[in-house]
Formats: structure tokens, sequence, C-alpha cells
């Protein structure tokens, strides 16, 4: 029953080691290749549709800005006036027409400091769970008698909280990936905003909220990093403890370590935005 037990806990770690590689390997791959690029080529399809649709919007939200900016016709005639006024529109036709390659490159921009942030460190083979051969010895020395059905029933809930936790994390990680193909599908239209005063603030929120998004990768990638120096050694056990309560505490501090993984993961938005004041 102690085997069985042990076995319980071992297919959950393996899950969730299953997860967070496959969380990483997505954290390291751009929009632009992911799923060979299939759907890279649909949000930039939507891009150059509503690219036509911004570009309308650009004139009718410069038309608004201008008439609401200029109290008549005479300060319009300005030249400080006209020349403002023109190369904000100019500066939001050419933000329109090469939007997208911006946005591509910001993202580049970030999975460059993702790729040297990975590389200084060793998470690849720190992702690997493993129980203590001293821990596994234990297991497989509880008894029906010495309590075996309740450490089975720990080792069960624990398995299903690693499958929880997996599926959070990685949901989280997917979320912010599928969040950059809205962002850069939709572009144009926030974008046409920035051609009038009354409205720019919209356009601006919106690069603020996808440089938020991007930036969050870092966030997520130093969360995983930071948990497995925080993880890298299995808990201390006292062997002089009963069986029963060194189990007990084994699975009570390896479930504290997946707590303190999904808290980070789950708060590198909030992160970000209190960091670079988003």
């Amino acid at each position: 029953m102690g085997l069985s037990a042990w076995y319980e806990l071992y297919q959950g770690l393996q899950y969730l080691g299953e997860k967070l590689s496959e969380m990483w390997a997505l954290l390291t791959t751009s929009p632009q290749t992911f799923k060979d690029g299939a759907i890279w080529s649909v949000i930039t399809a939507i891009n150059g549709v509503l690219g036509a649709i911004g570009t309308a919007l650009l004139v009718l939200f410069f038309t608004v800005g201008v008439i609401k900016t200029c109290g008549s016709f005479a300060e319009l005639k300005k030249p400080e006036t006209t020349v403002k006024v023109f190369i904000r529109f100019a500066v939001a036709k050419a933000l329109i027409d090469n939007g997208l390659n911006i946005m591509v490159d910001f993202v580049t921009i970030i999975q460059g400091i993702i790729a040297d942030i990975t590389n200084t460190s060793s998470i690849g083979t720190a992702l690997e769970f493993v129980i203590p051969s001293d821990v596994q010895a234990t297991f497989e020395s509880i008894g029906i008698l010495d309590g075996a059905i309740p450490v089975w029933a720990v080792c069960f809930i624990s398995h299903i909280a690693m499958i929880v936790i997996a599926i959070i994390l990685l949901l989280t990680v997917y979320g912010r990936f599928f969040r950059i193909y809205m962002y850069t599908a939709i572009a144009p239209i926030p974008l046409s905003t920035l051609a009038g005063q009354p409205t720019e603030n919209i356009a601006r929120s919106f690069l603020k909220s996808y440089a938020g998004v991007c930036l969050q990768g870092v966030v997520i990638v130093l969360a995983c990093i930071i948990f497995t120096a925080f993880a890298a050694t299995a808990p201390e056990m006292d062997t002089t403890l009963d069986p029963l309560e060194m189990v007990w505490k084994y699975v009570s501090e390896l479930i504290f370590n997946m707590l303190i993984l999904l808290g980070l993961v789950k708060g590198s938005d909030r992160i970000i935005h209190d960091m670079m004041g988003l």
C-alpha cells in the first residue's frame, strides 16, 4: 500500500514536470513560429484587413481632434498649430502602416531577453522532479497497519493538486501567448486613435498593455528560475521521525513549493504593472 502511495506522488510529479517543460517551451517560442506559423498567418491577415478600417478611423479621429482642439478656423491657420496637427496625423498613419512590424520587433526583443536569461540558468534540468531514495524507502516500509491508507489518500490528493496546479500554470502562459495574437490582430483600430488629441490616451493605453503582456513572459521565466533555485534540493528529511510523519512532512513541503510557483506565475501580470507603472 505504501508503494501505491509513492506511485501516486510520482505520477503527479511526472505530470507536473511535463507541463512545466511544455510551459517553458512555449515561453521560448516566438508567435511567428508557433504551430508552424499557421496562427500567425491568420493574425497578419486580420491585421491587414483591419488596417484599412484603421486608416478610415484615423481620418475620423483626426477630424474630431482638430475640431475639439482648435477653437476656430483662424487658430488652425496658425503655422505652429497646423504643423502640430499634421505631424500627429503623419505619426499616427506611420504607426498604423508599420504597427505590425513594430509589434513583432518588440516581441523579438523580449524573446531575446528571455533567451539571455535562460542561458544563465540550468532550468532545463531543474524541471525534473525526483523523489529521494530515502523517502521512497520510507513509503515502501509503511504497511496498512502503519497508516498506509491515510498516506495513500494524501498522495492521491497531492496528485490531483499537482494536476490542477500544472493546468493553471499552463493556461496562464497560453493566455499570455494568445493575448499577444489578439493585440497584434486588432492593433490598427486602437492605434488610429493617436490621430486625435482627445483620443490619444486609448492608443497609449493599448501600447502600454501590449508591452505589459510581452514583459509578462520575462517575469514568468524569472519566476520559474527563482522556483527552481528555491526547490533545487529536496526537502530535508529527518530520518529519526516516524515513517508516517516523515512522509507527511515531505508531501506538505512539496505542495508548498508548488503553490509558491503558482503564486509567482499568476502574479506576473500584477508584478509588471507595479514594476513598470503600466
